[in-house]
């Protein structure tokens, strides 16, 4: 079954509060001179922001389950520009559904290109 498709608009100031939430202050997200002087072609989005997208994709496909298991590969940054937003969008497909665990193939791009290797969750719903 697939599921459907999630976008989400990704801007410079969405990177600012993720790095307060998280402690990330790496300056790869923010600096663009820094960012490119370290070979990237911009500011990038960080992977586990990029990761809680997938994960907010699989909590809006399946309301109120329990996430058992989210995972995947970094694989290509998100490049954020520095005006306006990149779109990263989620394409889900389940894969199976046995003993009250359901196991979704996910995938992640941006800009055309997966962003994220191999990215999978298995979730389980209320009993």
């Amino acid at each position: 079954m697939t599921l459907d498709t999630q976008t989400y608009a990704v801007t410079r100031a969405d990177l600012v509060a993720y790095a307060e939430a998280s402690g990330d202050h790496n300056p790869i997200h923010q600096d663009e001179d820094v960012a490119r002087s370290v070979g990237l072609p911009g500011v990038i989005a960080h992977g586990m922001y990029t990761m809680a997208l997938a994960a907010r994709a699989v909590a809006t496909w399946f309301p109120g389950a329990e996430v058992v298991s989210l995972g995947c590969k970094f694989t290509s940054p998100v490049v954020v520009p520095a005006e306006g937003a990149v779109d990263v969008v989620v394409a889900g497909e389940v894969k199976s559904s046995e003993d009250g665990l359901t196991t979704v193939a996910l995938t992640v791009t941006s800009a055309g290109q997966k962003v994220l290797g191999m990215p999978k969750a298995v979730v389980r719903a209320d009993g």
